[in-house]
């Protein structure tokens, strides 16, 4: 089994925030892909690698929007999130597919289990000293060829969050550079397939304004 990593110490208090925020959230329409090509061809290709390689985990999946649309695409995907109000939103928007709640510093996943590994901007909350921990555990979940597939916001240094979606919440978003990142996956074990950088976007009536984004998609060596 994949050795197990450092809960957080605000884990509780983001749970909550999550929870608090995730009825607004949907009714939102946020993590929409319709306006958003550039993520779809990313999923598009992620898919075209998984596809046959085993289940895939979609962790950090809120309210399963990513995972239906994976499933769409004919992967074999499950999702598990941190917020019990996301995911009883997953089971009822998409009642064909499964999910769990779980944090990404809590699942217990064989070694090369998993055909690939999606963190659809789900890991931005980690503590700097937690994800890298984080990604060597799902890095070892994956089989040989396996994939994992990061979505993180761009940046440097904090953003400590006291409302979004119009409800009060309290967590912390942690920027990254894209360098920063690929250092990461590559300590976890992992080669670098393809990076996608997007620019800033202004806040709109689903989303508050957001820095740079960025997409990284690594294997396992076979």
């Amino acid at each position: 089994m994949v050795d197990p990593v450092a809960q957080p110490a605000d884990l509780r208090l983001v749970r909550e925030s999550y929870d608090r925020v995730a009825d607004n959230y949907v009714a939102m329409g946020v993590g929409d892909l319709a306006p958003a090509p550039w993520l779809r061809a990313a999923l598009a290709a992620f898919a075209e690698d998984v596809r046959g390689l085993g289940p895939v985990l979609d962790v950090g999946c809120g309210p399963g929007t990513v995972t239906a649309h994976l499933a769409g695409l004919g992967v074999d995907v499950s999702g598990v999130d941190l917020s019990p109000r996301m995911v009883a939103h997953a089971r009822r928007l998409h009642p064909g597919l499964r999910f769990a709640v779980a944090s990404a510093t809590e699942l217990d996943l064989a070694e090369a289990s998993l055909g690939g590994v999606l963190g659809w901007w789900s890991l931005f909350n980690l503590p700097r000293d937690v994800l890298p921990d984080v990604l060597t555990s799902l890095a070892r979940a994956l089989v040989p060829d396996g994939r994992l597939l990061l979505g993180m916001h761009v940046g440097d240094g904090d953003v400590v969050r006291t409302e979004v979606y119009g409800m009060p919440v309290t967590w912390t978003t942690h920027l990254w550079q894209p360098r920063q990142l690929a250092g990461l996956l590559s300590r976890a074990g992992l080669q670098p397939v393809a990076e996608l950088r997007l620019p800033p976007t202004p806040a709109s009536t689903s989303a508050p304004a957001l820095p740079a984004q960025v997409v990284l998609a690594a294997r396992r060596p076979s």
